[in-house]
């Protein structure tokens, strides 16, 4: 226990005094609740410490604190500094009873002893606070609140949290706006906020513009953490515009399946708008053109990914000579002198991230990428053959998803959604085959690693995407 753990002190100095112990006060409570949340990254693994890198009082004293924090996880970050989290946590002496789902614990050491820390998400008044400070730009302690020339900000928007989300945490406001708050960040900017904003700025509306967005200050963090990414902006969360009455992609394509509708119009609409968003990101940011060393490191990290997976998923093992023969025909392309143009694209395009609003208009959203994956990478450019096999793999999982298996609703979708892209771009993705079935199998490897791992009654699903393109794979 610290020195100022012992003291007396009154709540509203407890942080600028001695935030480092208040973080001491909160770890039993955070070392059980922590791995309990969706967003926890480290599950399986028990977390045996805390760094607190800054610790930013949103309300005077401790009624409601920002935190970043790092959990340390033995073995995978023994020589590395552990994930960073960030919470947003309330503390009260009496919490009451609509709250207790958010309850985090009651702190029994420190200068808060006796009080209730909570989930401040869950509370409106408290996330009526955040939204206040995305309203009026400005620095607060570690944190830079920052607001966009694309929409307006209003007073007294009542907040609603939203429950089915894993990676991140989200609040609707009045249904006129909704902000993501970053659960496991990474220094750097976020993809989400990145290329939004460089959509906005292309006009392009198919994809909702950010309205405001927070992050932390360079320099600032290093002031209670180790400095590991003190120089380096991180991006926290983003205020959008909210969908009202838009429907889900997915859920859509599960109510056609279910009633036996024909999906292959909102399929080709949704190949135009994912086309549109590809032109636009190729105007707003620099592309490449993969060269044959490039091609070639491709298909070897989709190798090594297939390898390592069947490692881990033994099902997968009767299949990876065939699968990989589909990356070595990758490999051998780039002998052929053919240019490959590269751009930034969505990263983890599926119909769940996908909104049709009621004019029939569809929204591209959630373009963070893939959180697993390092920031470094889900910031590559890629061929836009990456999003288009995303999309043609989920319509396979809605179609598997329907009892019986509906085989020919999946193929119809997969042709529309590719020749609806092809009306904009002039070119049909099914005529690169090899660099086509490349990155959907290697989509495919993905899927069954996290099917295994989280969801193992949705494993069949991807096996039998794995079975047919091992089928399809050149020999």
């Amino acid at each position: 226990m610290s020195e100022a753990a012992g003291r007396p002190a009154h709540p509203t100095a407890v942080v600028a005094d001695d935030p480092s112990g208040f973080l001491l006060s909160l770890e039993p409570l955070l070392r059980e609740w922590l791995p309990r949340q969706r967003w926890f990254a480290g599950k399986g693994r028990p977390v045996t410490g805390f760094t607190l890198d800054s610790a930013t009082p949103l309300l005077p004293g401790a009624a409601l604190l920002h935190l970043l924090v790092r959990a340390h996880q033995p073995p995978a970050d023994d020589d590395g500094p552990g994930d960073r989290y960030q919470l947003l946590i309330g503390t009260s002496e009496l919490l009451p009873q609509h709250l207790g789902p958010a309850a985090i614990g009651t702190i029994t050491r420190g200068p808060l002893a006796g009080r209730t820390a909570y989930e401040a998400l869950q509370d409106p008044r408290q996330a009526s606070v955040l939204l206040e400070r995305l309203r009026i730009p400005g620095a607060l302690g570690a944190l830079g609140f920052h607001r966009g020339p694309y929409g307006e900000v209003p007073r007294g928007l009542v907040p609603r949290p939203l429950q089915a989300e894993q990676s991140n945490s989200s609040v609707v406001y009045g249904d006129r706006l909704i902000a993501k708050f970053f659960r496991r960040v990474v220094a750097g900017t976020n993809p989400d906020l990145e290329l939004p904003l460089a959509l906005a700025r292309e006009g392009c509306d198919r994809v909702p513009a950010p309205v405001a967005w927070f992050e932390t200050r360079p320099g600032e963090i290093g002031d209670i953490g180790d400095g590991a990414d003190a120089e380096e902006t991180t991006t926290l969360g983003v205020l959008q515009p909210f969908l009202k009455g838009a429907a889900d992609g997915w859920d859509l394509a599960l109510k056609h399946l279910t009633n036996e509708q024909d999906f292959a119009e909102e399929a080709r609409q949704l190949g135009i708008a994912t086309a549109e968003v590809h032109t636009a990101l190729a105007r707003a940011l620099p592309t490449v053109t993969y060269s044959r060393a490039q091609t070639e490191q491709l298909a070897g990290t989709m190798i090594r990914r297939l390898e390592a997976t069947a490692q881990q998923v033994p099902a997968l093992l009767p299949y990876v000579p065939a699968l990989r023969s589909a990356f070595a025909a990758l490999h051998d392309l780039a002998a052929d002198g053919r240019t490959r143009h590269a751009q930034r694209v969505h990263g983890d395009l599926h119909l769940g991230q996908c909104l049709r609003e009621a004019d029939g208009t569809w929204r591209l959203i959630d373009f963070e990428g893939e959180p697993s994956r390092p920031l470094a990478e889900r910031r590559m450019p890629h061929p836009p053959h990456r999003d288009i096999a995303g999309m043609l793999r989920s319509f396979d999982y809605a179609a598997r998803s329907a009892r019986p298996w509906n085989a020919a609703w999946a193929d119809s979708c997969r042709a529309a959604y590719c020749a609806g892209y092809a009306e904009v771009t002039g070119g049909d993705p099914r005529t690169d085959p090899v660099l086509l079935r490349a990155y959907e199998t290697d989509k495919a490897v993905y899927e069954a690693l996290y099917e295994a791992r989280h969801r193992p009654d949705w494993l069949p699903v991807p096996m039998a995407a794995l079975a047919r393109l091992a089928r399809e794979a050149p020999r």
